[in-house]
């Protein structure tokens, strides 16, 4: 009986039985996939205000003033 629920049918797999198992193997992978992204997603974002004002600084964009004043304010 088990056979015939799994697509086995004495000389190999069945269609059904072969699409079945290829089913969940999709199913989880992309499951796995998402979770990897949704997970990585979070971790890779390290522009944080610090790093932005770092930045800003290195480019000329602000003063030493400003970036020491805004660093403070920060630390603060």
């Amino acid at each position: 009986m088990w056979h015939q629920m799994w697509g086995w049918n004495g000389g190999g797999w069945g269609w059904f039985g072969l699409g079945h198992v290829l089913w969940w193997v999709l199913l989880f992978g992309g499951l796995l996939l998402l979770a990897r992204s949704v997970a990585a997603g979070g971790s890779k974002r390290t522009d944080t205000a610090l790093d932005i004002l770092r930045e800003r600084y290195a480019r000329g964009e602000i003063d030493e003033a400003e970036y020491q004043a805004r660093l403070k304010q920060l630390k603060a």
